[in-house]
C-alpha cells in the first residue's frame, strides 16, 4: 500500500515537479546509421520511457501514485482511480469529487473499448428557463457561481463503476494514497498557491472554501507551507469504507444536501440517490490508415475530433509541413466548420437525437472539404450549422495510464471553472461543481464559455450538459498506439486534433507533439487564436489570408503516451507546472 509523509513529499515534488516530466531519452534509443563519437539526437523533447507502465498527469505526485499501483500488481482502471483521488487532494481547482467526466478504458484480452459516462446532471428542480430573469435575459451571477450552479455530481459514483467493473483491487487500496495525502498533507506548490490568491474574492465568499484554503487568520498559504486537508481525508475514508453509497445516500449526502439548503441550491437527497452512470459506445472512426476511438456525446470532443480528421484527409497535410501557414489554415477551416455543427446537432443523446453516424461520414466531410478555399478564410458568417438531408473552463484535468498487459485508461474530468462553484460542502472538505454553466441558458446564446448553443442543449431535469472533454484512443494496425486527452475548455477538442496530426501526419514522437504550437478556432467569435510561440511571418500570411488574429495564452495541458516497438512512451505538457509522467518500475 502507497502512502505518503510529507517529509516525502517535498522530495517528490522537489525530485521531479522541477522537470515537469520531461526526462532525457537514452541516446540508445535513436537509430544511428553508423558509430559516431558524438551523442547525437534527433528531436528536441524526449518522452519518459518504460516497458512496464505509465502514468501521466497534471500532478507528479499523482503520476507517482498511480505508478506505484502498476507496480503493486493493479491494472490500468485500478491505477486510474488512484490517479483520480489523488488529484481531488493535489489538484483542488480541477481534480475533485465534486464534479464529473469521462473514461474511455481499453481491455487489451478482449480488444474492446468502452465509453464510460459519469458527467453530472442537472437536478430535478432545474428547468429550461431556471436561470431567465422577468426581462428574458440571463441572470449570469446564478448561472456561473454559487449554489444554483451545481449539477449532481458523478465522479465518485463514476471511479466506483470503474473499479468495481473493471479494476482488479479494493477501493480501500487504491484510495489510501489520496487519503494520506490528505490528512499528512503536501508541500503546496507555486502553481496551486497562484491559483488559490487568483480566486481568492470568490472562494472566500463561502465560509466553508475560506476554512479550507486559507490559513485561520484568513492569509494566504504560501508555496513550500505544509497544506493539510483534515475535513477531505474525513471524506475520503466514508467512501473507501462504505463505497459511493456514503457520498450518494449516506452521511456526504447528508451534508450536501444541508448545503444546498442552507444556500439556496437545487440538489435534493432523492437526486443524489437516484444519479447513474452511462456506459456507452464510443465514437470510432479512421484517419489514414489508423483508428480513432474518442468519446461519444454529451461529450462532443469524440465527434468533432473525428470530424476535422475526415475533413483534413482530404489534403496532404504532410507535404505542406509542421507549422505552415497553409497547414495552419486548412486546420482552423476544418475547425470553423465542426464547431458550427457542434452549435446546433450536440447535446445529451437520451434527450436529443444526436446525427452522429452523419457528422462523422466521410462524405459529409468531403462536402466540407469541397468548400474550403485554399487561399482565403471564409468568415463564419458564411459558415452555418450543417443540415442533415431528408468557455468549459481550462481548469479541466486529464489523465492517462496504460499498464504492462496493455490494458489503459484516457480520463478527463472536472469541477468546470477552476475552483467549480466556489462553494465547499461543511464539514466534508471538497468543492462543488458549477456544471450547469455547460448548458445553454437560453437558445441561441453562447454558454459561459463562448460556444453557442441551440435547444439540443437546453436545460432539462435529469439531462447531461454538453461537453467539450475529448479522452481519446488511436489504433494502429489494431494496436494501441496513443492514449491522450486534454484540459481547456472549448479548446479541448483542438488541442487533441492537433497532437494526433502532428504524430499521424508529420511523424513526431509524442514530447514533439505535446510541445508543439497550437491555434483554436470555434466559428463565433469569427477569430483565429493563437499561442505566442507562432511564427510572426506565420501570422502576417494567416492575415493576408483573411484570418483575425488573436494572440492567446497556453492552449490545453495534453497528458499522452505513445506505445511504440514494445515500448512506452509518455509526455506531460510543459503549459501546466508540477505536471508529469511516471514509467512503472
Amino acid at each position: 500500500m502507497l502512502t505518503f509523509c510529507p517529509k516525502q513529499l517535498l522530495v517528490i515534488l522537489f525530485s521531479f515537479g522541477a522537470v515537469s516530466g520531461v526526462y532525457a531519452a537514452d541516446a540508445t534509443s535513436v537509430p544511428q546509421k553508423k558509430p559516431s563519437s558524438i551523442i547525437r539526437y534527433d528531436t528536441i523533447h524526449h518522452p519518459v520511457k518504460s516497458n512496464s507502465g505509465m502514468v501521466v498527469s497534471q500532478r507528479i505526485i499523482a503520476s507517482e501514485v498511480g505508478a506505484s499501483v502498476l507496480a503493486q500488481g493493479g491494472n490500468a482502471v485500478d491505477a486510474a482511480v488512484a490517479v483520480s483521488y489523488a488529484l481531488a487532494v493535489l489538484l483542488p481547482r480541477a481534480g475533485n469529487i465534486g464534479g464529473g467526466g469521462f473514461m474511455l478504458v481499453y481491455l487489451k484480452d478482449q480488444d474492446k473499448t468502452i465509453a464510460i459516462d459519469y458527467r453530472e446532471t442537472a437536478p430535478k428542480l432545474a428547468h429550461k428557463d431556471l436561470y431567465l430573469l422577468a426581462d428574458g435575459s440571463v441572470d449570469r451571477k446564478s448561472y456561473r457561481s454559487g449554489l444554483r450552479s451545481v449539477a449532481v455530481p458523478g465522479t465518485v459514483a463514476g471511479m466506483d463503476y470503474a473499479l468495481s467493473k473493471y479494476g482488479t483491487m479494493s477501493l480501500k487500496a487504491v484510495m489510501q494514497p489520496a487519503i494520506d495525502l490528505a490528512k499528512n498533507g503536501f508541500v503546496m506548490d507555486y502553481d496551486t498557491a497562484s491559483a488559490i490568491a487568483t480566486r481568492e474574492t470568490m472562494l472566500k465568499k463561502d465560509a466553508a472554501a475560506r476554512a479550507t484554503f486559507f490559513h485561520k487568520d484568513g492569509s494566504l498559504y504560501k508555496a513550500s507551507e505544509l497544506f493539510v486537508q483534515d475535513d477531505l481525508a474525513q471524506t475520503l475514508g466514508a467512501i473507501a469504507e462504505h463505497g459511493a453509497d456514503a457520498f450518494y445516500k449516506g452521511a456526504v449526502a447528508d451534508q450536501i444536501v444541508a448545503k444546498m439548503v442552507k444556500g439556496g441550491g437545487l440538489i435534493s437527497h432523492a437526486d443524489l440517490a437516484n444519479y447513474t452512470v452511462a456506459e456507452r459506445n464510443p465514437i470510432v472512426g479512421s484517419y489514414r490508415g489508423q483508428k480513432i476511438v474518442s468519446m461519444p456525446p454529451p461529450s462532443s470532443g469524440g465527434v468533432h475530433v473525428v470530424q476535422m480528421l475526415n475533413i483534413l484527409e482530404n489534403f496532404n497535410l504532410q507535404k505542406m509541413g509542421a507549422g505552415s501557414a497553409e497547414s495552419l489554415h486548412l486546420v482552423a477551416e476544418s475547425m470553423r466548420y465542426a464547431y458550427a455543427d457542434r452549435s446546433k446537432h450536440l447535446g445529451d443523446p437520451d434527450f436529443y437525437k444526436v446525427p452522429v453516424d452523419w457528422l462523422t461520414s466521410k462524405d459529409y466531410a468531403k462536402q466540407i472539404a469541397n468548400k474550403i478555399d485554399l487561399k482565403r478564410a471564409t468568415p463564419s458568417s458564411e459558415v452555418l450549422p450543417g443540415k442533415k438531408s431528408k468557455y468549459e473552463s481550462v481548469d479541466t484535468t486529464h489523465f492517462s495510464v496504460v499498464d504492462k498487459s496493455g490494458n489503459a485508461v484516457s480520463n478527463t474530468y472536472t469541477l468546470n471553472f477552476s475552483f467549480g462553484s466556489g462553494a465547499v460542502v461543511d464539514g466534508a472538505g471538497f468543492l462543488l461543481n458549477n456544471e450547469m454553466t455547460d448548458f445553454n441558458a437560453k437558445a441561441g446564446t453562447a454558454d459561459a464559455f463562448g460556444l453557442i448553443g441551440g435547444a439540443a442543449n437546453s436545460i432539462l431535469a435529469n439531462k447531461r450538459p454538453l461537453s467539450a472533454m475529448t479522452p481519446t484512443m488511436v489504433f494502429d494496425n489494431g494496436e494501441l498506439s496513443i492514449v491522450t486527452g486534454s484540459p481547456g475548455g472549448s479548446r479541448i477538442i483542438n488541442a487533441v486534433l492537433q497532437q494526433l496530426i502532428n504524430v499521424i501526419d508529420h511523424n513526431m514522437n509524442i514530447a514533439d507533439a505535446t510541445h508543439a504550437p497550437r491555434i483554436h478556432h470555434q466559428w463565433q467569435p469569427d477569430r483565429l487564436e493563437v499561442e505566442a510561440s507562432i511564427s510572426p511571418d506565420t501570422k502576417a500570411i494567416l492575415r493576408a489570408m483573411g484570418h483575425t488574429i488573436k494572440e492567446a495564452g497556453t492552449m490545453g495541458s495534453l497528458q499522452s503516451i505513445l506505445l511504440e516497438g514494445g515500448q512506452l512512451n509518455g509526455a506531460s505538457d510543459p503549459r501546466r507546472p508540477g505536471a508529469g509522467a511516471i514509467g512503472a518500475q
